[in-house]
């Protein structure tokens, strides 16, 4: 073997040793620094996902909670309704009723008032009546009777009273 291939021997088998040497130092490199850090991060986003799917977890759980708490106010609103709706027909039926009743009480105490002002006025009525029928006769008594007749009554009446003294 000549110098020259000697000296290519050595070249290719230091290209491999470098080779070698520089692909453990990578592989070196990769399990020291780079390796832990990619663990470390995966270790990180792991434990965010998990993070995440819990938060989800108690989210969906609220969320349920949350679901079964409006079914229950629905549920309360409508029981709530259905009372106010029937405490509404009952006030309404005892207002009614006693406005009904008012109504007849002042129904009542008005027929009775008008019949006390249908008599007070029949009253007046017959005395007013009674008073021109008065005054009337007395004017045409005034008129017919001269004083001959008014000394013959008066005899007469006195004559009345005188028997009725003896007898």
């Amino acid at each position: 073997m000549s110098d020259a291939q000697l000296y290519i021997q050595i070249a290719v088998w230091s290209q491999v040793a470098s080779s070698i040497v520089f692909i453990a130092v990578l592989v070196y490199m990769w399990t020291r620094f780079i390796m832990p850090v990619l663990m470390a991060a995966q270790e990180r986003s792991n434990r965010q996902i998990a993070e995440a799917e819990r938060h989800r977890d108690e989210v969906k759980g609220a969320l349920t909670a949350l679901h079964e708490e409006i079914r229950s106010a629905g549920r309360d609103a409508e029981l709530i309704a259905q009372r106010a709706e029937l405490h509404a027909a009952r006030e309404r039926e005892a207002v009614l009723a006693e406005a009904t009743e008012s109504g007849e009480r002042a129904l009542l105490d008005a027929q009775g008032e008008l019949e006390r002002a249908r008599s007070a006025a029949r009253q007046r009525l017959r005395d007013d009546l009674v008073e021109r029928a008065l005054k009337i006769a007395r004017d045409d008594a005034a008129r017919r009777i001269g004083p001959s007749i008014d000394e013959r009554l008066i005899e007469g009446f006195a004559g009345t009273l005188q028997e009725g003294a003896r007898g």
